[in-house]
């Protein structure tokens, strides 16, 4: 039997607050679809004890899920009757956990009720009338195998980079007459993860094709074919929407995703909560090619360049871009050996041998990459061009680099992950929708834009993906590179990004 006003919810609104923003030190009032979840939860019994024992929460961002699990956690507690309670914050790292861990002492630390019962320190809040426990724990499963767990808050549950500490966990709770765990979430998009098989598993019991009155799942989303822009659609996805969802929150979300098609994936995870995959088409040829422009005379100007090298057979980048007043100019220049060149021509289609023709590649003698050719006319534009560094793939590196510092050039190794590659690419992406970058453009660069497919991980940062790339994309990687060598200059005077920095996309 499901009880309209379970004490809960009772408890909750009489001794939580809310701790951030505008509503900061006012009692937390739930909303229709909050008390919907906690009497559930709470309020069927089987017997005397609770029938459910794993809740799954999966809803968009900002819908306040992490103030929803604190006073879970608080509750549980002090007022659910346990004796040597142990309640544990948990997520991919101990910093997440901690999120909702320290919104609960905040909540304790703002009423003077709960300061009498409840005891805050830095690592724990304790009840000593029935020495409970709540703490937030890292993410190391093998120092969990000593928990006797009463409540589990599982927050963000699609950032677990795989299921151990999820199964130590669940298996924690079995000496406990009525414990519950709470996995909340926003969609994720790895689809090997153990959130997309618990995501499943809620989805089918929901759909009733799987019996398990042990299991309460709901899941707010949007439908896969919804339209994006439409507010009906942020409504349903949200059932915090127009209260704890602010329509202008969402709208500002939506208005990135017109200028900056790459965060698309990211506002359907986050905000509508549709599962969707890290790969990412990038930049539509159209909009690249409105970046074309004539090039400028840039003859004695500051550059900052990125070398991309092949392995040994095939296309290699290298590719110069000119701060001018308030645009960029890149000039790429691409590497080839002859005989692999007639090979990708006639095997793959590969304009090639047109593009030597026409200048834009150059072909070098033999089956693989010739380095030293490449060496002589670096240095030979560099007589040309005032090459302030040269950022190069750390991991692709080879003596041509050591030879590049013997000639007096600046060298800088350049990770390929995310810290790396996230800030210039995403940066990248905003001069050309910004019509701030001039190309001229030249046709292989605009082949490899054609060619990218960006990756996202979890955190919302972006790269490059070779892997998943239709074709070659090193001259793109050898543009970021370059954009983030330019960013991370630190000689004096040389960068706009010293004075206005990196504008969020």
């Amino acid at each position: 039997m499901t009880l309209t006003n379970h004490k809960i919810i009772t408890w909750i609104e009489k001794y939580i607050t809310h701790v951030k923003g505008e509503l900061a030190g006012k009692p937390l009032r739930l909303e229709k679809w909050q008390k919907k979840i906690l009497n559930d939860v709470f309020g069927i019994m089987r017997g005397s004890v609770r029938q459910y024992r794993t809740v799954y929460i999966e809803v968009p961002r900002k819908n306040a899920k992490s103030t929803l699990g604190a006073a879970i956690g608080l509750y549980m507690l002090g007022a659910d009757g346990e004796q040597g309670a142990e309640i544990y914050s948990a997520a991919g790292d101990r910093f997440q956990a901690g999120i909702i861990f320290d919104i609960a002492k905040q909540m304790v630390l703002q009423n003077p009720e709960l300061s009498k019962r409840y005891q805050c320190w830095q690592n724990s809040i304790t009840y000593h009338k029935k020495n409970n426990r709540y703490k937030a724990i890292s993410a190391d499963a093998k120092t969990k195998h000593g928990f006797n767990s009463h409540c589990i808050l599982f927050d963000e549950l699609h950032t677990q980079p795989n299921r151990e500490l999820v199964d130590v966990l669940a298996t924690s709770t079995g000496a406990r007459l009525q414990p519950i765990t709470f996995y909340f979430t926003t969609a994720g998009f790895d689809k090997t993860s153990i959130c997309w098989e618990i995501h499943e598993y809620a989805r089918k019991v929901i759909e009733g094709s799987i019996v398990d009155d042990t299991f309460y799942g709901v899941i707010f989303k949007a439908e896969e074919d919804a339209d994006i822009y439409s507010e009906s659609t942020w409504r349903k996805a949200n059932p915090g929407y127009g209260t704890i969802v602010k329509k202008e929150y969402i709208e500002e979300q939506v208005n990135k995703v017109k200028n900056n098609p790459s965060f698309e994936n990211t506002f359907r995870r986050l905000h509508l909560n549709q599962w969707t995959t890290s790969e990412i088409r990038w930049i539509q040829d159209e909009v690249w090619m409105e970046c074309a422009g004539e090039l400028p005379d840039v003859t004695g100007l500051d550059c900052w360049a990125g070398l991309d090298l092949a392995s040994t057979r095939d296309i290699s980048a290298f590719v110069l871009l000119f701060p001018v007043d308030e645009m960029f100019v890149t000039i790429p220049f691409f590497f080839v050996p002859d005989i692999m060149a007639k090979e990708r021509n006639q095997r793959d289609g590969v304009d090639y041998i047109n593009w030597i023709r026409q200048g834009y590649i150059i072909e070098t003698l033999g089956n693989v990459t010739d380095y030293n050719f490449i060496r002589a006319k670096i240095n030979e534009l560099a007589e040309i061009y005032n090459i302030r560094g040269i950022a190069y793939d750390r991991w692709n590196a080879s003596q041509l680099v050591n030879d590049l510092v013997d000639d007096g050039a600046k060298m800088d190794p350049f990770g390929q992950g995310f810290a790396s590659m996230s800030a210039p690419t995403k940066e990248l992406e905003k001069l050309v929708y910004g019509k701030q970058l001039v190309h001229g453009g030249n046709p292989v660069l605009r082949w490899m834009c054609s060619n990218v497919m960006i990756r996202q991980d979890p955190a919302g940062n972006i790269k490059i993906d070779k892997e998943k790339s239709t074709e070659k994309v090193d001259g793109m990687v050898g543009l970021v590179m370059a954009l983030g060598e330019y960013m991370t200059d630190d000689s004096p005077g040389t960068s706009v990004y010293e004075e206005r920095g990196i504008l969020e996309l």
